[in-house]
């Protein structure tokens, strides 16, 4: 067990954070990143224990075109800064770890310079993918390279060279021994050498005990990258896609095909792989904007918190604020944000409470961090699934519908559960639990067994009241951002459905209400078992026509005998 399985990362991109300049002057340091010393407190406030922090290092613009690795970028300050954050950063035991952008650097990084100067005689003309001195380039340099994503300020570094791969693994020494930085999130992975990304495993293996590689991955078969020669972690982009996708589409199924393709293929060992989850970063749009409804905020975080993996939170998104990816910039993903302005948000933003809920709930769990992955019930808009480690059985249920949804699903020896989120107490019966899952919703059911640790998770019931929190949300960031205290520009057509509260009630009236059966007291028995059989029977005739139906999904529709659920279920079809 290292660090990293039990982390809960929070990942500030630095130079849009404190509003550095768009270019650098590289004058004297303006020492913008102590301005971020005061959200160390708040990152921990919120339940996260780590931090992945970058581009830090000296370059042009965007911070991935490095000029010094050695030396941090001087629109954030001087080295002594970052010494000092990760220094009050250790102090609060929280982890840091730096971008490496080691597959490419900037035209003023010295190698490049030098060949620029001498040409053919340069002895860094190897460190680069084919040099050409026959050709040219839009800087009329008089000579051409490989460049990464087509863009020639960005110049490949050979990393099959021995210079370059050693340079490279001193500097991550030199980061080691500087800063005491935890691990490296290695930009461009899927394009790295895999020689160079070995020589790299080897130096985290020497600086450090538990020194964390994690890798920017797209696409592929991440066990290429995520092994014992390599890499600990990838960016898992495919549970990205599923997650607003899945929420999006009303298809629980594309999360959890999804979360046992990428079980499987870890070899079905949440030890031996675990992926970087996150729902947003510094290079996609914000979750809130891309989720048409945006109540769907809280189920989409509960899944990243509680799915194998290690989850990630992109600064500011646990305001609810928006982030709008624009053509040619990435600008309003990136925005400057002042603590200052969101003091009051563990209480006054629902949102913030949610996100601080869950990352409590997670640390308070080794089942979450450690446990296997059972999946328990699946519809297209209702989902639970176990994490189960040492005798601990942690029973999540999650509900993308706007009707409340009561589901009964296996759980562990335990005989009471408790709603980590809701705070609801419930009686386990033939070792079951049956509970009611609010509309766009859910919950962590926490086995009740005199763990103190338990009860605290439970200890204060989370309300998500959307349009609350959207008017309580101030979010300063720069246009185009739209901040959640902002309306969502959307056509009545597009127009998300906002339920006014989307987690479970707190009073003991209240959960007695929810536990009311859906079906109306004022009908039959006979006549509603009528209309439920009615009901389903549609449902498997749709399904047919559309495609083969297994017996799992006749299972999951004969399961459900709530009439509301199965309403709406056939007008997902639609």
């Amino acid at each position: 067990m290292a660090w990293y399985d039990e982390a809960i990362f929070y990942h500030i991109y630095p130079l849009g954070l404190t509003g550095a300049p768009k270019e650098n002057s590289y004058g004297e340091p303006e020492h913008r990143l102590n301005t971020l010393l005061p959200w160390i407190e708040h990152i921990k406030s919120i339940g996260c224990n780590a931090i992945y922090i970058g581009p830090l290092f000296e370059s042009v613009g965007h911070g991935y075109e490095t000029t010094d690795y050695k030396k941090l970028d001087s629109r954030l300050g001087d080295n002594d800064d970052l010494k000092n954050f990760v220094k009050k950063c250790h102090e609060n035991d929280i982890k840091v770890i730096f971008d490496g952008v080691f597959n490419h650097t900037g035209r003023d990084f010295f190698a490049f310079k030098d060949i620029k100067e001498k040409r053919e005689s340069s002895p860094y003309r190897d460190w680069y993918c084919n040099v050409n001195f026959g050709g040219n380039n839009e800087y009329n340099d008089g000579f051409s390279y490989d460049n990464w994503g087509g863009y020639n300020l960005l110049v490949k570094l050979n990393q099959r060279n021995p210079a370059v791969k050693d340079y490279i693994c001193d500097v991550v020494r030199f980061w080691v021994s500087e800063f005491d930085v935890d691990g490296i999130r290695l930009d461009a992975a899927d394009v790295l050498d895999f020689d160079f990304m070995k020589a790299l495993r080897g130096v985290a293996n020497e600086v450090k005990p538990d020194f964390w590689l994690m890798g920017e991955v797209i696409h592929g078969d991440y066990s290429r990258w995520v092994n014992e020669g390599t890499l600990h972690s990838v960016t898992n982009y495919q549970l990205h896609k599923a997650l607003y996708s899945g929420h999006n589409d009303h298809n629980f199924f594309e999360i959890a095909h999804t979360v046992k393709r990428l079980y499987e293929m870890g070899g079905s060992s949440p030890n031996g792989f675990k992926l970087y989850n996150f729902v947003d970063n510094h290079d996609v749009e914000r979750i809130y904007t891309k989720l048409n409804n945006k109540a769907h905020f809280a189920p989409v975080h509960i899944l990243m918190y509680t799915l194998p993996g290690i989850p990630s939170l992109y600064y500011g998104s646990e305001f609810g604020i928006e982030g709008r990816k624009e053509k040619f910039s990435d600008a309003s993903l990136r925005p400057a944000l002042n603590i200052d302005d969101f003091r009051n948000a563990l209480t006054d933003n629902s949102f913030t409470a949610l996100i601080a809920a869950l990352g409590h709930t997670r640390q308070q769990s080794k089942a979450l961090s450690y446990g296997d992955y059972r999946e328990l019930k699946l519809t297209n808009r209702q989902y639970a699934f176990s994490r189960n480690f040492e005798g601990e059985c942690v029973v999540v249920t999650v509900n993308n519908d706007d009707s409340d949804f009561t589901m009964t699903v296996p759980c562990g020896n335990a005989s009471e559960y408790i709603g980590a989120l809701s705070g609801q107490k419930v009686n386990a019966a033939n070792g079951s639990i049956c509970v009611n899952v609010r509309a766009n919703s859910g919950d962590i059911w926490i086995p009740l067994t005199g763990n103190d640790s338990a009860k605290a998770a439970a200890s204060t019931p989370v309300e998500l009241h959307v349009d609350d929190a959207a008017k309580n949300t101030a979010a300063p960031a720069p246009e185009p951002i739209q901040t959640a205290s902002e309306p969502v520009s959307q056509n009545d057509s597009e127009k998300a459905e906002t339920p006014e509260s989307v987690a479970a009630p707190k009073t003991p009236e209240a959960v007695s209400a929810m536990q009311t059966p859906v079906v109306g007291s004022a009908y039959s028995e006979a006549f509603e078992k009528g209309k439920i059989a009615g009901l389903q029977e549609a449902i498997i005739a749709i399904m047919e026509k559309n495609g083969n139906v297994t017996d799992q999904m006749r299972k999951d529709v004969t399961d459900n005998v709530y009439h509301d659920s199965l309403i709406n279920w056939i007008k997902s079809f639609r």
